[in-house]
């Protein structure tokens, strides 16, 4: 069972530290003590929580489609030469940057402030985990 401490679980939610004490002592959410005494919360209940607290923009594509991953956001830059584009949206807390040619970028008419939907279709999704130390 993981176990994540009071100051990371308020990173991962974009919270203050408070908010994730004043979630234990509104019985939100449950803590335990690490073995260095530190107040920590169970990942998984934390990742609950997460899901259930997520905001998400509404998508504006009203049609139906096999990609899951969509990422509403706003163009934040946009860098063009005379063939490829890179664009740049934040969507929530994420930064998504994509590559497309010029053409596109004028056809879809991205500009910074405007809105779009970043789809990711992937076969390969790598997933990486902070190295875990070992105890002494």
């Amino acid at each position: 069972m993981s176990q994540i401490r009071i100051k990371d679980a308020a990173v991962y939610l974009a919270v203050s530290d408070d908010t994730v004490r004043r979630w234990i002592d509104n019985g939100i959410l449950s803590s335990t003590r690490d073995d260095a005494g530190k107040t920590v919360v169970d990942g998984l209940e934390l990742a609950r929580l997460a899901r259930k607290n997520s905001v998400l923009p509404v998508d504006p594509a009203e049609i139906g489609r096999s990609a899951r991953n969509r990422f509403v956001g706003l163009v934040t830059e946009v860098v063009s030469d005379t063939v490829m584009s890179q664009v740049e949206l934040q969507c929530g807390p994420h930064r998504v940057v994509s590559l497309m040619s010029t053409e596109a970028v004028r056809e879809l008419g991205l500009e910074p402030g405007s809105v779009a939907v970043a789809v990711v279709k992937a076969t390969t999704v790598l997933i990486e985990t902070p190295l875990v130390k070992a105890a002494p």
